[in-house]
C-alpha cells in the first residue's frame, strides 16, 4: 500500500511540475503590452492594416486582429485601447540639429512675425520677461520681413541699445546682431570677411549693418557665454519630451550634437533618452584632417546601440538661395552679379568623401543650389567608381533646386534624397524672396521629391529643426498639398510634386529607416521590429489634406515603453 501511495505521489508531482512548466511557458509567451481596437497602418505590404499588435520587451511579437492578439494577453499584460484611432510607426526626423532646437524652446521666437515692428514688439516682451544684462538670443525671422530682404542693427538698437542681441534667421544661414553685440565681438568696418562668410556692410560707410551671412556669424557666436553642462542637460530633457509629444522616436542629427554625445549617453544611462539618435560628425572645409578621422572613428566604435549611434559624416557644399550663397549653375535671376560659390574645393571634397566611404562611413551633404547638387552627385559617382558599389547609401540634404538631367541620377547612383517638406511651404519668404532669386526656370524644379522618387530615388523626410518646427504633421500636409494652411497658391506651388498621404508618411517612417540603415528593425509595424509607434487623434487618410496639421499625438511608445501620453 505504501509503495502504491509513493507511486501515486510521484506521478502527481510529475503532473504538477509539467503543468507548472506549461504555465511558465504560456506566461513567457504572453505579451507585456497589447494595442487593441486600432486602425493600424503597418507599412508592411504583406499586411498593410491590422486591428491590434502585441509587444514583448522592446519588440513587436505579433500583428493581427483583436481576437488573435487577445490570445497573447495574460494577467499582467498592459492593454492600450486605441479606440479606433490611427496607429503608425514612430516617426523619424532625418535631418535635425537637436540641441540647438532644444535651446530655442527657451529663447525668443520670431517665427510668423509680420514685419520689423512685430519683431520689435516680441523682443520688448521677451526682454521684459527676462530682465538683466544677459544676451538676447532667439531665432525665426525670415527675409520677407524686411524690405531689403536683410535686417539692420538699427532695428534691434531701438529695443536694446545697451544689451547684446543676436538672432538667427529661420534658415540658420544668416544672423542678425545689434551694435552692442558687434562691439563685444570687435566687428568693425575694418574686420575682414572670414572664409565662407560675409559681413554685410553699408555701401556708403563700410560699417557692418548687423547682418552676418554663413560663417561670419561665428565672429559674434564666439563671444556669447557658453551654456553649462547642467543647462544643456535641462534643455535636452525638454527637447526630448517635445519630440516625443510630436511622435518622434528617432532623429538623425546633421550637426551640433556630435560634440554632446557624452550628454546623450548620460541621459541614456539614466533612462531619460526616449528618442533614438543617429549622430553625424560635421566636417568643416577646407579638408579632411587626421584629427577629424580620429574623432569620427572613436565615436563610431563607442556609440553603436539602437538608442545612440554614430558612423555618419555631414558636409556642407553651399549656402541658401535667399542670401545668394547657394551655388548655382547660372547667375541668380534677381541679381546676375551673384552665382553663389562652393564652400569646398570640388577635388578636396571628392577626396574627403572617398576616404570616408572607403572606411564604411555614411556621407550626408547639404546641397541647395543646382550647382551644389551636381557637385555632390559628381562626388558620389567618383566615390563609387573608386571604391566599388559600397552600399553606403550616401545622402544629399535639402535639394531645393536641381537641373532636370540630374534628377534621375539619384536612382541610378543609389543616392538618398533627404528632404524637408516644410522648407517648401509657399509663404511670402518662399514666393517673394526664394522664387524671385532662383527665377522661374529653377523655381519650376523646387523641392522635386516626387520626380526623384519616380526616377527610382529613395526619399527620406525631416524638419531641419530649429529651422522649422519638428512637428511632422506640418511637413506631411505640405508634402501632400504644396499649399499654405490657407490654401495658397490655389493651384499649389509646383503641384506636380504633390505626394499621396501614404507616400508622405513613408518618408518619415520606412523611407527614413532605410536612410539610416534601420529598415530591418524600424520604420514599419511587423513582428521582430522595435516597438516604436504612435496613436493619433485623427486618421490622416480620412481628413481633408489641409487639416492634417491639426493632428495631435495621443500616445508615443518607444522601445515598448509609453514615453508620452496626452492629457
Amino acid at each position: 500500500m505504501k509503495f502504491c501511495l509513493r507511486v501515486v505521489a510521484t506521478a502527481l508531482c510529475t503532473i504538477l511540475l509539467a503543468l507548472g512548466d506549461a504555465s511558465a511557458q504560456k506566461n513567457s509567451a504572453s505579451a507585456d503590452t497589447v494595442i487593441v481596437n486600432g486602425k493600424i497602418y503597418t507599412l508592411n505590404p504583406q499586411q498593410p492594416w491590422a486591428e491590434a499588435l502585441a509587444i514583448r520587451a522592446d519588440r513587436i511579437v505579433a500583428v493581427g486582429s483583436d481576437a488573435e492578439i487577445a490570445k497573447l494577453q495574460a494577467k499582467n499584460t498592459q492593454v492600450i485601447d486605441a479606440h479606433g484611432r490611427l496607429v503608425l510607426p514612430g516617426f523619424t526626423d532625418c535631418h535635425i540639429h537637436f540641441i540647438d532646437g532644444a535651446f530655442s524652446l527657451g529663447r525668443v521666437n520670431l517665427e510668423g512675425a509680420k514685419d520689423a515692428a512685430d519683431i520689435q514688439q516680441r523682443l520688448r516682451e521677451y526682454g521684459a520677461a527676462h530682465p538683466g544684462n544677459s544676451w538676447i538670443l532667439g531665432r525665426g525671422w525670415n527675409y520677407a520681413m524686411f524690405p531689403s530682404s536683410l535686417p539692420d542693427k538699427k532695428t534691434l538698437d531701438q529695443v536694446f541699445p545697451n544689451r547684446p542681441a543676436f538672432l538667427e534667421g529661420y534658415d540658420g544661414h544668416t544672423y542678425w546682431a545689434n551694435s552692442k553685440a558687434l562691439e563685444l565681438a570687435q566687428v568693425t568696418k575694418d574686420t575682414p570677411n572670414p572664409s565662407n562668410g560675409v559681413i554685410v556692410r553699408d555701401p556708403a560707410t563700410g560699417e557692418a549693418t548687423g547682418a552676418l551671412k554663413e560663417a561670419a556669424q561665428g565672429l559674434v557666436a564666439a563671444v556669447i557665454p557658453k551654456p553649462t553642462r547642467g543647462e544643456k542637460l535641462a534643455a535636452l530633457r525638454v527637447g526630448i519630451r517635445w519630440a516625443n509629444e510630436n511622435g518622434l522616436t528617432r532623429v538623425h542629427s546633421a550637426g551640433g550634437d556630435f560634440e554632446e554625445l557624452e550628454l546623450y549617453d548620460e541621459l541614456l544611462r539614466h533612462g531619460d533618452l526616449t528618442v533614438r539618435f543617429y549622430v553625424a560628425y560635421f566636417q568643416n572645409p577646407p579638408e579632411l584632417r587626421p584629427q577629424d578621422i580620429a574623432a569620427i572613428e572613436d565615436a563610431r566604435g563607442k556609440y553603436t546601440g539602437d538608442w545612440l549611434s554614430a558612423g555618419a559624416v555631414k558636409f556642407m557644399i553651399d549656402g541658401v538661395v535667399e542670401s545668394h550663397t547657394a551655388a548655382m549653375l547660372q547667375p541668380y535671376s534677381d541679381d546676375p552679379s551673384f552665382e553663389g560659390k562652393l564652400f569646398w574645393d570640388p577635388e578636396k571634397y571628392k577626396s574627403a568623401i572617398a576616404e570616408l566611404d572607403k572606411r564604411g562611413l555614411q556621407i550626408f551633404t547639404h546641397a541647395i543650389g543646382d550647382s551644389g547638387v551636381r557637385t555632390v552627385l559628381d562626388g558620389y559617382e567618383n566615390m563609387e567608381r573608386l571604391n566599388g558599389t559600397s552600399g553606403k547609401r550616401p545622402r544629399i540634404e535639402h535639394i531645393e533646386t536641381i537641373a532636370a538631367n540630374d534628377v534621375p541620377r539619384f536612382g541610378r547612383l543609389g543616392v538618398i534624397a533627404s528632404m524637408q517638406p516644410l522648407h517648401s511651404y509657399p509663404d511670402e519668404d518662399t514666393l517673394r524672396v526664394w522664387a524671385r532669386n532662383a527665377g522661374p526656370d529653377r523655381a519650376s524644379r523646387a523641392w522635386v521629391w516626387k520626380s526623384i522618387a519616380d526616377g527610382g530615388g529613395q526619399i527620406a523626410f525631416g524638419s531641419d529643426w530649429p529651422v522649422v518646427t519638428l512637428n511632422p504633421f506640418e511637413g506631411i500636409q505640405t508634402a501632400v498639398t504644396r499649399q499654405t494652411a490657407e490654401g495658397l497658391p490655389e493651384a499649389g506651388f509646383v503641384p506636380t510634386q504633390r505626394l499621396s498621404v501614404a507616400d508622405a508618411i513613408r518618408g518619415y517612417t520606412l523611407g527614413a529607416a532605410y536612410a539610416g540603415f534601420r529598415e530591418k528593425t524600424e520604420g514599419s509595424l511587423e513582428p521582430g521590429k522595435l516597438a516604436d509607434l504612435i496613436i493619433l487623434s485623427q486618421n490622416l487618410f480620412d481628413v481633408q489634406p489641409r487639416s492634417i496639421n491639426k493632428t495631435k499625438v495621443l500616445t508615443t511608445i518607444a522601445g515598448g515603453r509609453v514615453v508620452f501620453e496626452a492629457q
